[in-house]
């Protein structure tokens, strides 16, 4: 019997929540899954798992068996890792899940740095703005802009960025410019960003001035819950968004989308790479983790804020351009 391999099958599972999640993130058959569970249980002549057809459980025996497997295999992967990080060589696969503007912008550019670092690394790149849950989809770290603190995760920051208020041309020439954040929430539209955890319902835009803050929940002429098609509704002239200055400033440059609400703030949208917290992060994340905060501190300071974060929640509508 392959123990170690019965071993990762079994703690996956139980990670996952399901033999065909399980299968699917270990990138093997589902039968070979349930086979090297079957064989664990055999050697260990005890039940770890019940199974129905609708749900898999953790047994006593299996969640206390569960907590002394997944750290002797974090332990082994730490001591593989330092010995690759010996010979000056990483090599795996990693997987992440960034925002699609963050990687549109920012990450995808700057890959071929990343691989000419660590050319045996395999990056597998997830693009999405819902909220990804790390250990059930096999996920070894996320950049979002909501405080991962909240999900038990370890976290290092990465930037803070600034924030714009902005619409379409034509949509300032057909409604004029709004002069007061009210104005959002009644002569005027907005885009809405929604997100899984909101209901559908669009989230807040958020300003800030000499102390004050307001938030406003605007009149949504469309929603939509991904970054890219928010700020293209806005180019479309559908209404006023918030989002971080950089990922529009060709948009202001070349006049498809113009500031508006100047005298007004953003909140500042803090950016974070997030993991699940083990005793031996893995060398190759820990060198994406690295090579991700150097890479977030060469962002031109035009593009960021060092505005405190209101006593309110903070860029509510901004970080949702960015996360769910």
């Amino acid at each position: 019997m392959d123990q170690l391999a019965a071993m990762r099958a079994f703690v996956r599972v139980v990670e996952a929540g399901s033999f065909t999640r399980a299968a699917q993130t270990l990138d093997i058959p589902k039968p070979t899954v349930t086979k090297l569970v079957q064989i664990l249980e055999a050697h260990l002549r005890t039940k770890l798992l019940h199974r129905t057809t609708r749900r898999v459980t953790v047994t006593d025996e299996g969640a206390a068996y569960y907590e002394k497997a997944s750290k002797l295999l974090g332990d082994i992967e730490a001591l593989d890792g330092s010995m690759t990080l010996s010979q000056g060589r990483l090599h795996g696969r990693l997987r992440i899940d960034v925002p699609a503007a963050v990687a549109h912008r920012i990450l995808i550019p700057a890959m071929p740095d990343f691989h000419a670092r660590y050319p045996e690394i395999q990056v597998n790149v997830g693009v999405s703005d819902r909220l990804v849950d790390l250990l059930g989809e096999n996920v070894d770290c996320v950049i979002r802009a909501c405080d991962p603190g909240e999900q038990s995760l370890v976290a290092r920051k990465l930037v803070t960025l600034r924030g714009v208020t902005c619409a379409s041309p034509g949509y300032v020439q057909r409604h004029g410019r709004p002069e007061h954040p009210s104005d959002l929430a009644a002569d005027h539209r907005i885009v809405g960003f929604f997100t899984g955890s909101s209901g559908g319902a669009p989230l807040s835009l958020e300003f800030l001035r000499d102390g004050e803050v307001l938030e406003i929940d605007g009149r949504p002429s469309v929603s939509v819950n991904e970054c890219t098609s928010y700020i293209a509704a806005s180019v479309a002239g559908l209404g006023v968004i918030q989002v971080p200055t950089m990922l529009v400033d060709e948009h202001l440059a070349d006049g498809r989308l113009v500031p508006v609400l100047n005298d007004w703030e953003c909140g500042p949208l803090p950016l974070f790479i997030a993991y699940q917290p083990t005793r031996h992060p893995s060398s190759k994340l820990r060198a994406f983790v690295d090579w991700a905060v150097e890479l977030f501190g060469q962002i031109d300071d035009a593009f960021l804020t060092t505005t405190p974060p209101a006593p309110a929640a903070a860029a509510s509508a901004a970080r949702a351009s960015l996360s769910s």
